[in-house]
């Protein structure tokens, strides 16, 4: 090889590097901008769409959490989506919108609990755990909230709808994922259980992922019909 070819080699060797970094901020950037914009929090999926073929978009969003873990706001990951949130420690000075939304009663904060730990469950399985009955309107408060939803329908005879947890949910309490979920005696100290519900409840390790169980088959049009999330005839929002 002559001197010029070696020369050029070396220059080759310098220079994809630099390529590399370029097109690896370029993609920090178009990523920044995606998720300041959304207010939703953004999957990974949808912004490798977005930017160059071959970018690494976890280690891109990782590079990112980096550069803000000591700012104002911080990028966070929920459920497999990344956000822009005010920084846990400065949280006292945001001021609360007059308009915030109303608490939830002790009930709602009791079976909101039960679901995020034995999802998916059932009406008839939460009021097993409780002890009483759960009225409609407290369904109807954690759906509203955004915090519930239906997951499908269990094998079993009658078919009962199992309820879970949505990504808002996961969103609004600062949890990255399931398992961030807090232990038993921390939700003692917060007051989320009460005396109604037995000694013997236990804390078993969530559902980690939103795909139906074995037991469970998926909510079709009718069942969205006959739940009254649905017109008659109409189609979904998914």
């Amino acid at each position: 090889m002559s001197g010029s070819d070696n020369d050029q080699h070396l220059n080759d060797d310098a220079v994809a590097p630099a390529i590399a970094e370029r097109a690896l901020r370029e993609a920090e950037r178009i990523a920044e901008a995606l998720v300041f914009a959304s207010a939703q929090p953004v999957s990974e999926g949808f912004i490798a769409e977005r930017v160059a073929k071959g970018i690494d978009i976890s280690s891109v969003m990782q590079r990112l959490k980096a550069d803000y873990a000591m700012r104002g706001v911080n990028l966070v990951q929920v459920d497999g989506a990344w956000a822009f949130r005010t920084a846990a420690d400065l949280s006292f000075v945001i001021r609360r919108d007059d308009n915030e939304a109303r608490k939830l009663s002790r009930a709602a904060l009791e079976v909101l609990a039960i679901i995020a730990y034995h999802q998916p469950v059932t009406r008839a399985e939460i009021e097993d755990i409780r002890g009483v009955q759960t009225s409609k309107g407290t369904l109807d408060v954690l759906m509203e909230s955004g915090w519930v939803r239906f997951r499908g329908r269990r094998r079993t005879p009658g078919r009962p709808v199992t309820l879970g947890t949505t990504r808002d949910f996961l969103d609004h309490f600062g949890l990255e994922e399931l398992r961030d979920l807090p232990g038993l005696e921390e939700l003692k100290g917060a007051g989320l259980l009460s005396g109604r519900i037995p000694a013997n409840f236990n804390v078993p390790s969530p559902l980690m992922s939103d795909e139906l169980t074995e037991d469970e088959d998926p909510i079709t049009q009718m069942d969205l019909e006959e739940l009254g999330l649905l017109a008659p005839g109409g189609a979904s929002d998914d």
